[in-house]
């Protein structure tokens, strides 16, 4: 059962938890004034982890979170009010992404969040893969314990389960239009933002470093958050900067929009070795036209974004939130929003799931008539 909001033990001050404190104090208060005790006692809380503001987790995190809430007394689905969940009141929370969203399910200070598959498969199964942490002095202190290694010394995370795969997250390397870097060869040496620390962004960007023939430590190593990445880039500060997410990434957009920019385009060598190497890798493009000024397709490769719980959650509100996922309120919802909203969709609700269903999913998904793969 999910341990109440109220009674969570994670680190209250970070950015986003004080907001989100005065939010749902502020919807107590309202609910006890409009519906008293028998509001209260229904009433139950859902936080989502998402990512950083600038990115697609936190606002596809919020498309959700008002798709699954039906707080007391809301009007019902058919009068025009909620078609969520009655009582659940969902919060997208920002993050830092994937890493701390699998630690913070994983012991109870979020309910669920959204996750890259191949950091899912990672924290599940305990199968780290190595990686050199580089940089020079502040980054390098600061960064020693962040990233993939806050998972490899723990044991696996078998209480998360799945609720469903959302949509493809690409790679994305962006520089100036103007910059010198053609090639991935040509990071060796450049200030490289490789994504915040806790991020499934960091740890697939190590990925391509390596298949690439590169070491970390051969760049000059940044670890920023999205926002700090992008406005370092506008303002030469960084050369280079990795992004994990589905297109068209909105802070990647709006640099776009004030500063010409490339994507750099993955070689076949690259994408081939490593989809072969990692099954939750594939082959992908970004299209032409996605971003202001990228006027060709960019060759990529994708992770899945996938929806995960712990599996200690009741199974009956797993069922009740999974159903309201796919249903007719949310599909209006995810096409009325942000553009990846429309790929995500019930034929493709299992592809690249990298750890278990939760049992109220997997319900759900034989009562629709959805075939579950072997392992799931």
């Amino acid at each position: 059962m999910a341990r109440p909001f109220w009674r969570e033990g994670g680190d209250r001050t970070r950015p986003g938890m004080t907001r989100l404190w005065c939010l749902l104090a502020t919807l107590v208060l309202l609910l006890s004034a409009s519906g008293g005790a028998v509001a209260m006692e229904a009433l139950q809380f859902f936080r989502i982890g998402t990512a950083a503001i600038t990115g697609t987790y936190f606002q596809i995190g919020g498309v959700l979170a008002s798709a699954i809430s039906k707080p007391p007394g809301s009007r019902d689905c058919g009068r025009g009010g909620s078609c969520g969940v009655s009582g659940l009141v969902a919060v997208a929370q920002a993050t830092q992404g994937s890493i701390q969203n699998v630690l913070a399910i994983a012991s109870g200070q979020l309910e669920g969040g959204l996750v890259q598959s191949d950091v899912g498969y990672w924290a599940y199964s305990g199968t780290i893969p190595p990686a050199k942490r580089c940089g020079t002095g502040k980054n390098e202190s600061q960064n020693h314990n962040t990233g993939m290694a806050l998972l490899a010394g723990r044991a696996p995370l078998k209480d998360l389960r799945a609720i469903a795969a959302l949509y493809p997250e690409d790679v994305h390397v962006v520089v100036r239009a103007e910059s010198v870097i053609r090639g991935f060869r040509d990071l060796k040496g450049k200030r490289v933002a490789l994504g915040e620390p806790e991020s499934g962004t960091l740890a697939d960007a190590r990925l391509v470093l390596e298949a690439a023939g590169l070491s970390e430590c051969e760049v000059k190593a940044e670890y920023l958050r999205l926002s700090e990445a992008a406005e370092a880039l506008v303002q030469g500060r960084i050369d280079a900067f990795f992004m994990v997410g589905g297109y068209p990434v909105p802070a990647i957009s709006d640099v776009a929009n004030g500063t010409p920019i490339r994507l750099l385009p993955l070689s076949r060598n690259i994408t081939e070795k490593l989809a072969e190497k990692y099954s939750f890798l594939r082959l992908d493009t970004i299209p032409a036209g996605t971003y202001p000024g990228v006027e060709e397709d960019v060759p990529t490769l994708s992770t899945t974004a996938l929806w995960l719980v712990r599996a200690d959650i009741e199974a009956d509100l797993v069922h009740a939130i999974t159903k309201a996922l796919w249903s007719d309120a949310t599909r209006h919802l995810l096409d009325g929003t942000h553009p990846v909203g429309k790929r995500i969709r019930l034929s493709t609700a299992l592809d690249g799931v990298a750890v278990p269903l939760h049992p109220g999913a997997a319900q759900f998904y034989r009562e629709a008539g959805v075939k579950i793969p072997d392992g799931l």
